[in-house]
């Protein structure tokens, strides 16, 4: 049975910028470091794999692999992000903290369940800061949201479309 999250790992160009951004901007205390200098396979490698510890104990973390390629590209919100909860007291003064450091910074979005603001870290990734709102739990359970029967919905006017 699966536990919970231990880890994210995604690629960084720069481990200290990663750093900065994770650590000083966001908070996330730096927690371990890992080189790896062989792959599974024998190949001899030079990466940094970095965590970055989050306040439940799960981690966001980077590999730096610099002689390996890697087409670092803007995302899109839906394409790819992350979402971390903070207290609805948070937003705000991070939204201005952001935007008062240069970071692109987005939102207050109000999405019914949660509230949402968005920055874009040093590597391209969507980072979303997410408070949970008093109808949140009941918005989430399966039991009173229909989320089976949207899903079938979605799925049958996809098809249909086609």
């Amino acid at each position: 049975m699966i536990k919970g999250l231990h880890h994210n790992a995604y690629r960084c160009r720069d481990t200290e910028e990663t750093r900065r951004f994770y650590e000083d901007f966001l908070g996330l205390e730096l927690a371990g470091a890992l080189e790896i200098n062989e792959t599974k396979t024998g190949r001899e490698t030079k990466v940094l794999h970095t965590f970055f510890r989050m306040g439940d104990g799960s981690f966001l973390a980077f590999f730096e692999a610099p002689d390996q390629p890697f087409e670092f590209k803007k995302q899109h919100d839906y394409d790819l992000h992350i979402a971390l909860e903070v207290e609805p007291a948070v937003l705000k003064p991070m939204m201005e903290k952001g935007k008062a450091q240069g970071i692109e910074t987005r939102g207050i979005s109000d999405h019914h369940f949660i509230d949402s603001i968005y920055f874009r870290d040093p590597n391209g990734y969507v980072v979303e800061l997410t408070a949970k709102r008093p109808n949140h739990e009941q918005t989430m359970d399966p039991a009173r949201n229909r989320v089976r029967d949207i899903v079938t919905a979605w799925t049958a006017d996809k098809t249909a479309r086609k």
